[in-house]
């Protein structure tokens, strides 16, 4: 298997230069005009944070590749897609408020925003998906599709459901519809363990479906019961719980999961150029759909890109799991797992299927090489 490009830089910034100095080094020399962007529509898929959660990418980032874009004839534009939890991206005017609140406005990103399923996440596209096994179609919002050009902009971190969040899963879940989102959760719900419920009613709050309601338990107190018939399976309630009573039903739901994230992924880039940023630092082990952050679990590492987002996301695993764990992070709580910290966080994911389901379907390598940038 012929290996990708992965361009790196670390995050270490001599006097007089910068970060975003670094990204624009990282541009020149993967060769970004080569994708020829004049008068091209180019869509940046990132993820604006939830409001509370700080370890979401900051603007400067998006402006340094808006402005790159810009500077290349294309028209640039951040988007996503709507939330399927109960939280403040639910629809579109939430949405954009939340990216506001956290700094992203067209003065500090260089370009507009657009939320790609529209006001209230129902105006989307069904995209037949090129050698999909799982899936035939994917939905995905209508804005992301009109784009003639898309870019991947992610914060790399731990997730609850999928074991890390890169390039793959900012394209495919972040890529979808609400609609997409559900198609996607459909064969992960979760259930309680009624022997660490402490009934603190934290999940229902988070339950969009108002699928959670509490009943007399078998053991002592009243527990949390999931309906499995309104759940959706999107997995909020997992990360709200903090005595880890909620759990997936078995470790297929997971791993069906990532590779129907892979064949979203799929649905999104294929047949347009594309092009994917993955900023590793503070690498925390949730999602930035949380309206919180835990303290990160390794050092601040470096950017990496390409243009195959597997071989990025690969890239960006090994680095991670190669770096030694911060002590005081959630890592030491989790006893066991080795040196694969996403394992070891989130012992009821494989990480792995997500990668692997992708290159079967011909999305892109795990196997790269290094080119590095200083």
């Amino acid at each position: 298997m012929t290996k990708s490009d992965v361009f790196f830089t670390d995050m270490r910034c001599r006097f007089g230069d910068s970060l975003l100095n670094k990204l624009s080094r990282i541009f020149d020399k993967a060769s970004l005009e080569s994708m020829e962007l004049k008068n091209k529509f180019a869509a940046v898929k990132i993820h604006f944070g939830e409001p509370g959660n700080l370890s979401f990418l900051r603007p400067n980032f998006a402006k340094t590749l808006a402005d790159r874009i810009s500077a290349l004839g294309g028209r640039p534009f951040l988007t996503d897609c709507g939330t399927l939890y109960v939280g403040r991206r639910t629809h579109a005017l939430a949405h954009l408020e939340a990216a506001q609140e956290n700094g992203f406005w067209p003065g500090s990103t260089g370009c507009q925003i657009i939320i790609a399923d529209g006001l209230k996440g129902t105006d989307d596209v069904e995209v037949p998906i090129d050698k999909g096994i799982l899936l035939k179609t994917a939905r995905i919002g209508r804005a992301i599709m009109d784009a003639d050009v898309v870019f991947s902009l992610n914060h790399f971190k731990g997730h609850e459901l999928t074991g890390f969040g890169g390039a793959l899963k900012n394209l495919g879940m972040g890529g979808g519809s609400r609609a997409g989102k559900m198609i996607m959760h459909n064969d992960g719900k979760p259930v309680v363990d009624e022997a660490e419920c402490a009934g603190c009613r934290a999940c229902a709050k988070a339950c969009a479906q108002s699928a959670i309601s509490y009943a007399k338990g078998s053991k002592k107190g009243v527990k949390a019961v999931i309906d499995q018939d309104k759940c959706a399976g999107c997995g909020r309630c997992l990360g709200v719980c903090n005595f880890h009573a909620i759990v997936p039903q078995g470790d297929s739901a997971n791993d069906s999961l990532n590779r129907k994230i892979a064949e979203y992924a799929k649905a999104v880039v294929q047949n347009r150029p594309n092009f994917h940023i993955n900023v590793i630092n503070q690498v925390s082990p949730y999602c930035d759909c949380h309206a919180e952050n835990d303290a990160a679990v390794v050092p601040d590492l470096g950017i990496v890109a390409s243009y195959d987002p597997v071989a990025a996301d690969a890239a960006a695993i090994d680095m991670v799991n190669d770096a030694a764990p911060l002590s005081g992070s959630i890592i030491d709580e989790r006893p066991g797992g080795g040196k694969d910290h996403f394992c070891r966080i989130h012992p009821s994911t494989d990480w792995r299927s997500q990668l692997e389901h992708a290159e079967k379907i011909g999305l892109g390598s795990s196997k790269y090489r290094i080119v590095k940038v200083d």
